[in-house]
């Protein structure tokens, strides 16, 4: 036998030992994360729980943990289907991303330009908390489409505001996204209804209804085929039952929410509603690992992809914000004050040991759904969880213990 042979030979070897050795690593850490999520719920930490990891070719790991239902005992599947909340709105902005690359709209255009009621909008100068009397002045520049894509627009929520929560227009006063602005456009980031704006700027530019849209453009070429605003009746008993902790402060048992939602939305909006898997989600995340393609099918370009996960604001940081609502505890999982926002994301500012990478981008939902995109490592992470208060503080620990385990599946700790 040649050299050329043996060397061959010994090269197929070796390959097989190190494949080997990367599946028994896998199967050692899927164990590990098995045995750290059925004891969540065993503890009655959280009801259920469905979790994905997947890196650029293939899902890693996939498992289902718990019940779907508290009431009935409802075993969860990995097929579940989860309303998944303000984990639309990434989709909503690779949506609008889109119709920029296409050129039918820019950035730093004024939102105003393709939705006039945002033209004139008036922003608190005051507002007494004691009686609700407030004070309204001009913004000093219009919201630009970057605005809306960052959080920087001044819009709010009414669990992320105070005044929000507490205001009541006057007679004859109307307000297109909830009410008057926080802050002039791009002085500061709050997480707000923007993403409400941006499924608006899809429907005006494109012609179409948001979910015929997402649909077409988004889900048919990705395969999601579990994804939509309206459950299909066929597959509602696959949807997971809407739950909370019991007490005025959520802060007690699990229990159902009552009433429960119906199968369909009767108006969709960008910034939430949309009901999904991890299987599916996991694809949409894929999709991003691999520059804007999945499968042959592409979505975004790579340059756009790469565009959406740098910083789009500037000096300006996130804070982890303090809830105003029981429905949401505060925002802990952010870094604060280092954090930033790209185009539809959160961008993960520090390294914490055995977890993302800086640079990472993540975004929740409001009923425990979150994912993480990391391109440094080429990984990606979907959990789903279907309960309130959003960031509950059992739900972020199973979160945590899951992202963890999820990087020992490529990189064991020595």
């Amino acid at each position: 036998m040649n050299r050329k042979a043996v060397g061959m030979i010994l090269s197929i070897g070796a390959a097989v030992a190190l494949d080997g050795a990367a599946s028994a690593q896998n199967s050692a850490g899927s164990a590990a994360l098995d045995a750290s999520l059925r004891g969540a719920v065993e503890r009655k930490d959280v009801p259920g729980v469905v979790a994905l990891v997947t890196d650029r070719e293939r899902v890693l790991y996939r498992s289902a943990f718990g019940v779907a239902d508290v009431a009935t005992g409802r075993p969860l599947a990995a097929e579940a289907i989860f309303r998944i909340a303000s984990m639309t709105k990434p989709v909503t902005s690779v949506a609008l991303m889109q119709l920029v690359e296409q050129g039918r709209l820019g950035l730093d255009d004024p939102a105003e330009k393709y939705l006039p009621e945002l033209a004139g909008l008036k922003v608190f100068e005051s507002f007494d908390t004691a009686t609700g009397a407030y004070q309204l002045r001009p913004a000093s520049r219009s919201p630009t489409v970057r605005h809306i894509l960052t959080h920087t627009s001044g819009l709010a929520y009414p669990f992320t505001s105070t005044i929000w929560r507490d205001f009541k227009p006057r007679a004859g006063e109307t307000y297109p996204f909830g009410g008057p602005l926080l802050f002039d456009p791009g002085e500061r980031w709050h997480y707000s209804t923007s993403t409400d704006v941006c499924g608006k700027l899809v429907e005006v530019i494109s012609g179409q209804k948001l979910e015929n849209y997402f649909r077409q453009h988004i889900f048919a070429p990705l395969k999601m085929e579990d994804t939509a605003y309206n459950v299909p009746e066929a597959k509602g008993p696959r949807l997971v039952a809407q739950q909370q902790r019991a007490g005025e402060r959520m802060d007690g048992a699990v229990e159902l929410q009552k009433p429960q939602l119906g199968l369909t939305i009767a108006s969709p909006i960008g910034g939430g509603g949309l009901a999904s898997t991890a299987d599916d989600y996991g694809r949409f995340v894929r999709m991003l690992l691999n520059g804007g393609e999945l499968d042959g099918a592409r979505v975004l370009k790579t340059e756009t992809v790469a565009l959406m996960g740098q910083n789009h604001i500037g000096a300006v940081s996130v804070p982890a914000l303090k809830s105003v609502l029981p429905r949401s505890a505060d925002f802990t999982f952010i870094a604060d004050g280092r954090d930033k926002w790209g185009l539809g994301f959160l961008i993960t500012a520090d390294q914490v040991q055995g977890k993302r990478s800086p640079g990472s981008l993540s975004w929740g939902g409001i009923n425990n759904t979150f994912f993480w995109i990391d391109p440094a490592r080429g990984i990606a992470g979907v959990i789903m969880m279907q309960y309130l208060p959003f960031a509950d503080a059992k739900a972020l620990a199973v979160y945590d213990t899951f992202e963890r385990g999820a990087y020992q599946l490529v990189t064991p700790e020595r």
